[in-house]
């Protein structure tokens, strides 16, 4: 019985040093770290140019980028003098529509879509990399409460935020 334990062990011991030189060899490795490009130590992120008519979303946006660069690169985030180069962008429209009603006058759901566009420029202004209308969206309940139904609307462009921002970084680091 203790003969067919160490066995066991043995068995499983080596399944971990095999799949560990597995995925190893085969250049598996999960998403994120790594620079926003090879050579960018460091960018600087200029706010949004926000024409939509949502206030705050510029903020919003901006954060969001700067927040998914600090957490899934190791490019840091300096203030533009210092920097390599430099994000800058437009938050061209955030529209709402209709998705479902109770009645004629009734809304229950709205999709919130926000369209934006971003480029990365060094500092001679070379393009390293650029994405135009950008689209993301994100459906939210409509409550009878206007202070809960702007909350929930807020929330609904902040989850964009966040969202076009992760696309964002992992783009500029696959598209490089």
């Amino acid at each position: 019985m203790k003969n067919l334990k160490k066995i066991q062990k043995s068995f499983l011991l080596m399944g971990c040093l095999c799949g560990v030189v597995f995925f190893a060899a085969c250049g598996y490795r999960f998403e994120g770290g790594g620079f926003v490009n090879q050579n960018l130590k460091r960018v600087a992120v200029k706010p949004l140019e926000n024409v939509s008519s949502e206030t705050g979303a510029g903020v919003a946006f901006t954060n969001a980028l700067i927040r998914e660069i600090l957490m899934k690169t190791q490019t840091r985030v300096v203030d533009e003098s210092a920097a390599d180069a430099v994000f800058q962008g437009q938050i061209k429209s955030i529209t709402f529509s209709t998705l479902s009603r109770t009645t004629a006058e009734t809304v229950n759901e709205r999709r919130v879509q926000a369209v934006v566009s971003l480029k990365l420029v060094d500092r001679n202004g070379k393009v390293l990399w650029s994405v135009t209308d950008f689209m993301a969206n994100e459906d939210y309940a409509i409550n009878s409460n206007q202070i809960t139904d702007e909350s929930n609307k807020r929330l609904a462009v902040n989850k964009i935020a966040d969202r076009v921002a992760e696309k964002i970084v992992s783009k500029t680091q696959i598209d490089f």
